[in-house]
């Protein structure tokens, strides 16, 4: 007992504030993380779940995974749409953040306003999208026609070519607050003297904005866009409620296919085992984020 509380004086103690936090991620993260790989390496349906033997397969269900055209196709989706959303909201994020880094009478009311798509459910956005982009009671085939231009309603989400264009419009809407905030955020940080010291030795605001600017804000926008590649490249409930991975497959990501694996088809190996294609993805990406950091720190 002397020993365990002379462990955790002084420097140890800390590991006391920490042991909560761990535990929970241990059992509400841990077990479920390794319960799925354990359950991708099986050959589990409805008719053996709950009673019967789980075969063991290895990596069968993965070697057939690669050779699925839907899941092929669900990988390049979800890339596609992840590039798409992140180079239209950072875009626009950053614009808007520039925009509002100047002092005017309404920017902070305006800022504000611009937050609420950020606040607002997913699933909330999903279905006032979904109602804009309906066929017959949509907003924008009224307001298309109303502008003589187009002649009869598209059938934005029940055709392959415009559903992904609908999901990535929806996506960049909520990720635009989250990109303007964290620039606005690093935007902040940059003294405002370099930029009159520039401006007296005679550079103009673009130079100004290439040579001070970018390099200062280099962090924050490794930040914005490694974790905005890591929100967006595990969409779930956006896609599922203004599509469901339809027409033909064509929006289905990898969370969608491995929900339609798991509890329509009842494949729970398949779909483990996409779900575990999509961890490794995001641990990649999250190993790079954590690299970056560290480096930034040192």
């Amino acid at each position: 007992m002397r020993k365990i509380k002379k462990f955790f004086q002084y420097d140890n103690i800390g590991i006391l504030f920490v042991l909560p936090a761990f535990l929970y991620m241990l059992v509400f993260v841990g077990y479920p993380i390794l319960r799925n790989i354990i359950l991708s390496l099986q050959d589990v349906t409805m008719a053996n779940l709950v009673h019967g033997a789980k075969k063991f397969v290895g990596f069968q269900n993965y070697i057939e995974l690669f050779k699925d055209a839907v899941f092929r196709t669900s990988l390049t989706n979800t890339l596609v749409f992840t590039v798409c959303c992140l180079v239209a909201q950072f875009i626009i994020g950053f614009a808007l953040a520039i925009f509002f880094n100047k002092r005017f009478a309404i920017s902070k009311p305006l800022r504000g306003i611009l937050l609420v798509p950020w606040m607002i459910p997913i699933t909330v956005t999903a279905l006032i999208f979904k109602l804009l982009f309906a066929t017959d009671i949509g907003v924008l085939n009224y307001i298309l026609k109303s502008l003589h231009i187009i002649s009869e309603n598209i059938e934005w989400l029940t055709t392959p070519q415009t559903a992904m264009f609908a999901l990535i419009c929806a996506n960049v809407w909520i990720g635009i607050p989250f990109t303007m905030i964290l620039i606005s955020t690093g935007l902040t940080t940059i003294p405002k003297d370099l930029y009159e010291s520039a401006s007296i030795d005679g550079a103009t605001g673009v130079q100004a904005f290439f040579k001070i600017t970018l390099p200062l804000l280099r962090p924050t926008i490794e930040s914005v866009l490694i974790l905005g590649f890591i929100y967006t490249f595990k969409v779930y409930d956006l896609v599922y409620v203004m599509t469901s991975g339809g027409p033909v497959n064509s929006t289905h990501m990898l969370s969608t296919y491995s929900y339609k694996l798991s509890f329509e088809m009842f494949q729970y190996s398949k779909g483990s085992a996409v779900a575990n294609v999509l961890l490794v993805i995001l641990m990649i990406v999250g190993i790079f984020y954590l690299r970056a950091t560290k480096e930034e720190n040192e």
